[in-house]
């Protein structure tokens, strides 16, 4: 009788948190986050981007196995057949908590099929397994990507005592003061607002090149620059018009462009890898 008590008592609690899930779920997300382990295969934990070349190696070896099958060429995809083998079983390897993900019967049949030159069995068994792949970059790839694959800013300083993320407030209260005064009709301040904001990029410039080695893009570029004078000269002489057209064109080739790129992704990047407290599960 007390077990039926306590099944009917578990029921019922199931149900509270099932309803509070349900009356929040636009404030729930469920997210499957890759193993920690994985970070070791990609930089800057590795000097290369290993987990990367992995799965390249992968996605271009089912090509070719597909293609060759349907071919019929038999030595061909036993060579692309025995890659793929190799490079599929290496997912376990490196990341051990995924072996339970891997297809490795439908691997094996694969392989066996490709051996007995059995062309059907083997683009049926590729079927399977690509299904297989897909199923778990269905669950991992975006995730992985955010993860391991955008640009990091936490550890980034422009001095000692300025962190990036203040110089960039400091970028960002430049150009709406520059604004502000613009339409108060304050000239002086707006044009020494602009003095300190071209300083600011030129700053931010030097930070961005060493991440941007390899493909070095000038910030501010000669576009930036261009815009920032004609900007001073219509805070200068200009219409209203003229200074809103000049700092809006500012704002989408200094800004909007790079935050594009950088700032969405980062504050995904931000909520992936920050830890939940208790209180904020509770919260939300």
């Amino acid at each position: 009788m007390r077990w039926r008590y306590f099944i009917l008592l578990l029921v019922i609690i199931l149900l509270i948190v099932a309803g509070l899930i349900y009356q929040h779920q636009d404030k729930v997300s469920l997210v499957k986050t890759p193993p920690i382990a994985l970070a070791q295969w990609y930089k800057p934990e590795n000097k290369r981007q290993v987990w990367l070349h992995n799965m390249f190696k992968l996605r271009r070896e089912m090509q070719a196995v597909e293609f060759y099958a349907q071919q019929q060429e038999a030595e061909l995809l036993h060579k692309w057949v025995g890659q793929l083998n190799e490079h599929y079983l290496k997912v376990a390897d490196m990341v051990p908590a995924w072996q339970k993900k891997l297809s490795l019967q439908t691997m094996a049949e694969l392989k066996l099929a490709s051996d007995k030159k059995d062309f059907s069995a083997v683009l049926v068994q590729h079927k399977t397994l690509q299904q297989s792949c897909d199923a778990c970059h269905e669950d991992y790839q975006a995730i992985t990507a955010l993860t391991y694959r955008t640009a990091d800013f936490r550890g980034i300083k422009i001095t000692e005592k300025i962190s990036f993320t203040e110089h960039m407030n400091s970028l960002t209260k430049q150009v709406n003061q520059i604004k502000i005064s613009a339409q108060d009709g304050n000239k002086y301040l707006a044009l020494a607002t602009l003095v300190e904001l071209n300083q600011g990029m030129v700053t931010l410039g030097e930070t961005c090149v060493d991440c941007h080695k390899k493909d070095r893009k000038t910030y501010p570029s000669e576009a930036m620059k261009s815009t920032l004078s004609s900007l001073q000269v219509s805070l200068e002489l200009g219409t209203a018009k003229q200074q809103g057209r000049d700092l809006g064109t500012l704002a989408v080739l200094a800004c909007a462009r790079c935050h594009g790129t950088h700032r969405l992704a980062y504050g995904m990047k931000k909520k992936l890898i920050n830890k939940q407290s208790l209180a904020d599960l509770i919260k939300h």
